[in-house]
């Protein structure tokens, strides 16, 4: 059998550098070896490795640019690659070549390196000379200075090297590092405008464009898919460029092709700008819908500001001049209103991912029915409730901050129970069976609900309940079927014994063979460097789907963080995550957790085959050893409901969602995966009013899972208005 540790943390101990190590990497970057040498050999040759080279007749002689070319020296794009201005930018030089030509030939190998990064050396020389030779002699002062600059080194190359080599990446590494080089060569571009910075523009687009041919493929200019993660990050960094370009321009003045910048700011101007810019971006880190909301606002108003600005600026230039209204020039004002409209861009494409917020409290007392100021009933309560008198195995999910709560109090104001929900066009979603201290409980907490939410014009249904809730609505004579079936494995006589249990008992000697371990504990309190690669393996696989990853009912590695949450690893020898589970408490009365419920199960693409059963069946033996009573699979959404030809309008909804999402998320493949692990299926249902409110209750759906999705993204997954409301 595998070994088995539950702990709190994964450690990691770094790798060790032997001798034998290292000459076997340096035998495998011949060309960046070459290049380097090069460099080193004619650094003292020439002396120039002492004596700075841009202030000797050599450098007029090697060194690249418009002037040489005009003058017929032609071979300086060559020439000019091995040398550095001053000495100690030869540390910058070579040691930037070592590290980027030898990470790129590393990946490409070193007939595509040497042949991507001489192209993109030459593209980049060659282009900033075509770009500046009509502009050199205009009124352009930024044009005139920059053609008459000569420049020396492998950078160019190299960078270009470095964007070429990203095609083989997986994602969302391929596409995070493709931002960071387009971003830096962009800003560096736009705010300092030197000779190499053209220069690495060009090569770094070059790179990017060549690097699919290199691995035999077409460029593809599919619309990306970004994680809740990602949306976070792009808006913090957006941000967090804002307060750098700030203090940068206002400590070091430049004068690009954007025009001188400006110096009539104070530094407690742009110190306090900068400062309220990396709040805004901190808050955004962390998904704060209300710093979504002030971000956006004042993005737009900037926006806004700006777009005035460059309308009078053009209309009348000399009277706004004169007035000091305006300190920037006209073409910074127009990147600085763009880089806010991409700013406003990713704030709305994103707003999905900025839903950690706090609802006030005249809201929250609103969606409960209680009149302002009775009580506050938010996740605090409703968590006290849930480890109190217990839940179902769905219930901890109802705790996610994407979540609303209702709280229905008895007269004296106590709270009685409550219900999770979400709101999604015009319908009130319940998430799950309410929580309360008995039947009666729960079945007044379901009528105060229902009755609330109606009297708010929405339209409310029971998604994911159990038989009881079920049988409150047929009573009432309310609709419902069955969406899902939870798959429940009870733990206290479980033994992995007998034919049905062959794949499972493979999967575990396998892993004990190969050194595979089990380990579980907080995700929270495990080393970055796990958390890192848990991130990398979720984002992956998000990555190669067609449409954002999925929410309501479906956690992700935010949810995963959840200090009440367990998660368990597949971790070989060398530290590597093959694969990862997370597993949401289920609460019995007086907070005894009972039991587990499986939420996040993802794998390594190209890790360890037999994961995912090796990943639930050591849980399944942790949590029995800890006097669990059962562990719950969860019912795969979307997965049991039909196409039948007699099914009602909704369920025709549901089957065509999910036969349109099985090829990207493969729900029904999962469905029959649990059946792995003999579990006894319990069904799940959807309760609601009558027929008339289906459409809407569909859509609702849909846009619970999919947060932030078009009707573009929905047409895309094979889905047509033509299965609602049959």
């Amino acid at each position: 059998m595998a070994q088995t540790e539950t702990t709190g943390s994964v450690e990691t101990r770094p790798g060790k550098l032997s001798p034998a190590t290292v000459a076997a990497l340096l035998r495998r970057i011949p060309f960046t070896i070459s290049v380097v040498g090069a460099m080193v050999v004619l650094g003292v040759v020439t002396t120039s490795l002492w004596r700075p080279l841009e202030d000797r007749d050599l450098f007029s002689t090697v060194a690249y640019g418009l002037p040489a070319l005009q003058d017929g020296r032609w071979w300086t794009p060559v020439t000019g690659a091995f040398f550095a201005l001053v000495p100690l930018q030869y540390v910058a030089v070579a040691g930037g070549a070592l590290l980027l030509l030898g990470w790129s030939e590393l990946r490409l190998g070193t007939r595509r390196t040497a042949a991507v990064s001489g192209v993109c050396h030459l593209a980049g020389v060659l282009g900033a000379s075509l770009l500046l030779l009509p502009v050199a002699t205009s009124s352009w002062s930024w044009a005139e200075r920059t053609a008459t600059t000569l420049d020396v080194g492998f950078s160019t190359g190299a960078l270009g090297a470095v964007a070429a080599a990203t095609v083989t990446l997986s994602p969302p590494w391929r596409g995070r590092a493709r931002s960071a080089l387009a971003l830096y060569a962009v800003l560096f571009f736009l705010y300092i405008g030197l000779l190499w910075d053209l220069e690495h523009l060009i090569a770094i687009l070059t790179g990017l464009a060549a690097g699919p041919f290199l691995v035999g493929r077409r460029p593809r200019l599919a619309r990306p898919t970004f994680t809740r993660h990602e949306w976070r990050l792009f808006a913090f960094v957006g941000f967090l460029v804002v307060a750098l370009i700030r203090v940068l321009l206002y400590a070091v003045p430049s004068d690009g092709p954007l025009g001188a910048s400006s110096e009539d700011s104070s530094a407690t101007t742009v110190l306090v700008g900068a400062a309220f810019a990396l709040l805004l971006a901190d808050g955004l880190r962390r998904g704060s819908r209300r710093v979504w909301q002030v971000a956006g606002a004042l993005t737009t108003l900037t926006l806004l500001v700006s777009v005035v600005v460059i309308v009078v600026e053009l209309r009348s230039p000399d009277v706004l001049d004169a007035g000091g209204g305006v300190s920037s020039s006209l073409p910074e004002l127009v990147v600085d209103a763009l880089l806010s409209l991409l700013q406003l861009s990713v704030l709305i494409l994103g707003r999905a991912a900025f839903r950690a917020r706090r609802p006030s409290r005249r809201a929250r007392d609103a969606a409960a029915g209680a009149p302002s100021g009775a009580g506050r009933p938010d996740r605090d309560t409703a968590v006290a409730l849930l480890k109190e008198h217990g839940g179902s195995t769905m219930a901890w999910m109802g705790t996610w901050p994407d979540n609303d709560w209702f709280i229905h109090r008895a007269a004296s104001g106590d709270p009685v129970g409550y219900i999770a929900f979400q709101s999604h066009r015009g319908v009130a979603i319940a998430l799950g069976d309410p929580v309360a201290a008995d039947a009666q409980g729960r079945a007044e907490t379901l009528g105060a609900f229902v009755d609330v939410q109606e009297a708010r014009g929405l339209a409310p249904c029971l998604f994911s309940v159990g038989s009881e809730a079920e049988r409150w609505g047929a009573a009432r004579g309310h609709r419902s079927l069955v969406v899902a079936e939870e798959a429940v494995i009870d733990l206290p006589d479980l033994e992995f014994k007998g034919k049905q249990w062959q794949s499972v008992r493979t999967a575990l000697n396998r892993a004990g063979k190969e050194g595979i371990t089990y380990r579980e504990g907080r995700l929270a309190e495990m080393p970055r460097g796990v958390l890192t690669q848990v991130r990398a393996i979720s984002e992956l696989w998000v990555g190669d789907k067609g449409l954002p990853e999925m929410g309501f009912t479906l956690g992700g590695v935010d949810e995963a963080l959840d200090p009440d949450t367990l998660v368990g690893l597949a971790v070989d020898a060398d530290h590597t995550v093959h694969g990862v589970t997370s597993w949401l408490p289920v609460h019995g009365p007086g907070g005894r957790v009972r039991g587990r419920t499986l939420d996040v199960m993802r794998r390594l693409p190209d890790g360890f085959r037999p994961v995912t059963e090796f990943l639930i069946a050591s849980a399944c033996l942790s949590f029995k050893e800890q006097g669990a009573d059962l562990v719950s699979l969860s019912g795969a959404p979307l997965a049991h409901a039909g196409g039948t030809a007699d099914a009602d309008a909704l369920d025709r909804l549901l089957g065509a969602l999910g036969e349109a999402m099985e090829p990207l998320y493969g729900f029904r493949s999962l469905e029959s995966f649990k059946q792995k692990f003999s579990p006894r299926n319990e069904p799940v249902h959807l309760v609601f009013r009558d027929e008339a409110a289906l459409p809407r209750i569909g859509l609702a759906l849909t846009s619970a899972y999919l947060p932030g999705s078009t009707l573009r993204d929905l047409a895309r997954a094979g889905l047509s208005a033509r299965h609602v409301g049959r």
